[in-house]
């Protein structure tokens, strides 16, 4: 199975299955010199895992990582760093049922189609159980990004199901009774209420998700298939139940004149942000923002039509421990893909960056 690495400089390669032994991940590319301890993983692990609230699936698993190679007298070494994340809680019966049929939404069908063989527990390697990983490794590239520009990555839901959240602040996020990463506490009640009785009525929801980046200097990126944008949106398409993703304006974009999308420019900066940080695959200074829409989760209890592996009709239920909203802990996912991407083109930008005393002035 090839397709399992991203990035060019700094790279992730991730490995496991949902009900397997562990997931972990190679790291290569990280400049040496760093700070790095698995506390420092562990903080963005821990908004990620599971059973952290009623609103996600209670499978119990600690998420503790161990930092296995790269990391001398705790700094980085420049070396492949190697992490690992042991699976603990792995109900594995619960899937027997399904063993021999194809989960609606799921890649069940496809796995199968392709490979000739899946592992049907808890959908093996195509589970969101592996994104852990890339977690662990988007905190060492948020780390590396803040320490080195002042590059800050945070985001939040935005809107769950049919339900907008406006935003109200950053700090919102940080309070103790915020599970589901809104920056609007006051509604809180309100979003657990609708969450309780989709999860009532054994149906499930999606969610958008917005990720801001704050800091990112000018001229990151490539202008033609390297964009920043393109990557980007690479990467965010590469997490599970994402269907969408959207750079700035995105699809409102359509609606908007030309007068209105196009960020004028002043001696004090850009006067609007349409663009969401990047002009031409390159990144203008201004802060990027990315919208990113997630399916609602497949696996529900209730009656659906499929078929077994010999092509008959089926009837049946997905059991097992499930969120009815998987948008909600995909935040430190995103903001972990967002910070990968960045960390890349911020060590090739290095490479190719033009004269810091060429005169223009940076705005």
């Amino acid at each position: 199975m090839s397709g399992n690495t991203i990035g060019t400089l700094f790279t992730l390669t991730s490995f496991g299955e949902s009900h397997g032994a562990a997931i972990g991940g190679i790291v290569d590319g990280c400049p040496p010199g760093m700070e790095l301890s698995a506390e420092d993983l562990q903080i963005d692990l821990n908004r990620r895992k599971p059973g952290t609230s009623r609103h996600v699936t209670q499978r119990s698993e600690d998420d503790r990582v161990e930092i296995l190679s790269g990391v001398f007298e705790g700094k980085t070494t420049g070396a492949p760093i190697g992490l690992l994340i042991r699976n603990t809680d792995q109900r594995s019966q619960d899937y027997s049922k399904i063993m021999d049929t194809f989960r609606p939404g799921h890649a069940d069908y496809t796995y199968a189609q392709k490979y000739g063989i899946r592992d049907y527990r808890g959908g093996g390697r195509s589970s969101a159980r592996e994104t852990a990983v890339r977690v662990a490794a988007g905190a060492i590239a948020k780390k590396w990004l803040k320490q080195r520009y002042g590059v800050e990555i945070r985001a939040y839901l935005s809107q769950l199901g049919d339900f907008q959240i406006p935003f109200v602040s950053w700090g919102d996020l940080q309070h103790p009774d915020n599970k589901i990463f809104t920056p609007n506490m006051a509604i809180m009640p309100q979003l657990e209420t609708y969450l309780d009785n989709v999860r009532a009525e054994r149906d499930s929801v999606g969610a958008k998700i917005t990720v801001v980046a704050e800091g990112v200097p000018v001229g990151w990126g490539e202008p033609i298939f390297d964009r920043l944008d393109a990557e980007i949106a690479y990467a965010m398409m590469g997490i599970n139940a994402v269907k969408g993703v959207e750079i700035g304006a995105g699809f409102d974009s359509i609606a908007q004149r030309g007068s209105v999308h196009s960020d004028e420019l002043t001696p004090n900066g850009f006067a609007t942000n349409h663009a969401g940080g990047v002009l031409g695959g390159i990144s203008s200074g201004q802060e990027i923002r990315v919208n990113v829409a997630f399916k609602p989760t497949s696996s529900i209890p209730q009656d659906r039509n499929s078929i077994d592996k010999n092509g008959q009709p089926v009837l049946m239920q997905t059991t097992g421990r499930h969120d009815p909203c998987v948008g909600i802990r995909a935040t430190p996912i995103v903001e972990a893909m967002l910070a990968l991407v960045l960390i890349d083109h911020a060590l090739r930008n290095r490479a190719q960056c033009a004269d810091v005393n060429s005169g223009l002035k940076v705005i």
